[in-house]
């Protein structure tokens, strides 16, 4: 084959590859802010409008929808403020996603959040308001039919260490669902998260968290600006069979800075690749 040839065709091959590579597709359950809500199905258990099922708007704090009980953080009643809101939700999931993980995420409830798909529990409660978590419900799920989602969100924690940093404290208490949720569907060998650290000297280190990584595979990443003009050469590292974490470093040079009358941004995008199949792609 002619020298000249055969590189254009690897770079034919993995721009096809590129193109056919899955992102990670997002299907909003609630709203995405407090100008755009979605209502769900709603019981609180105490305070105002409770003990009867009725609709909310999610997300909110449920008190400033008219339910349960204001308190302050530095409340002398331990009573006050205990009661516990519940939610129900039914959605459709895509068939073609029947072959990928699909997880639920809640960006913020407050505070004890139990979650139930079809009756059966996503996993064990979790504990604390103020960051993301999810579950993987991709067994739970009906592809192409109906879906239950049950929430019950507990206002006080059953963690004392978490009442003591949430709840008594000098500002107002408020519960609820009160940040997006959302499903995410991606690949089942796929890129989890990132974590970044990005110097203004242009050196750069990332760790990779990853999913499901049954062969050798690569990790693949490039910096580039806004409008898709590289900042750096690609660079890589090859993955063991099981594998859940990744650390990436290279070096951007004339990396332009970040400042408020020049506000310069970069992304870089992560590929995880078997052999010259682009699996997963993500960008931050």
């Amino acid at each position: 084959m002619n020298r000249f040839l055969f590189p254009l065709l690897i770079s034919f091959f993995l721009n096809i590859s590129f193109a056919q590579a899955q992102k990670t597709e997002i299907q909003y359950l609630s709203g995405t802010g407090s100008d755009h809500t979605v209502n769900w199905d709603f019981f609180c258990t105490a305070g105002q409008n409770s003990g009867k099922w009725i609709k909310i708007a999610v997300p909110s704090n449920w008190e400033l929808q008219g339910f349960g009980t204001y308190n302050y953080g530095q409340d002398k009643d331990e009573i006050r403020g205990k009661e516990t809101g519940m939610y129900k939700y039914e959605f459709q999931v895509p068939k073609e996603w029947k072959n990928k993980q699909v997880n639920i995420v809640f960006d913020g409830s407050m505070t004890d959040t139990k979650v139930k798909i079809n009756g059966i529990s996503a996993g064990k409660i979790h504990q604390g308001s103020f960051y993301r978590f999810r579950y993987d419900i991709s067994d739970l799920l009906k592809f192409g039919k109906e879906n239950l989602l049950e929430v019950s969100v507990a206002k006080h924690s059953e963690n004392e260490g978490v009442n003591k940093a949430e709840r008594r404290s000098d500002f107002w208490i408020f519960g609820g669902i009160f940040r997006p949720v959302f499903l995410e569907a991606k690949p089942r060998s796929s890129i989890e998260r990132i974590a970044l650290d990005a110097k203004a000297d242009g050196s750069f280190q990332m760790d990779v968290s990853l999913n499901n990584i049954l062969e050798r595979m690569e990790v693949k990443a490039q910096i580039k600006t806004l409008t898709g003009e590289p900042v750096s050469p690609p660079f890589s590292v090859i993955l063991d069979k099981d594998q859940t974490v990744a650390h990436l470093q290279t070096f951007a040079e004339n990396i332009k800075h970040w400042n408020p009358e020049s506000p310069n941004r970069n992304l870089v995008d992560i590929q995880l690749i078997n052999y010259l199949d682009v699996i997963h792609v993500v960008s931050e």
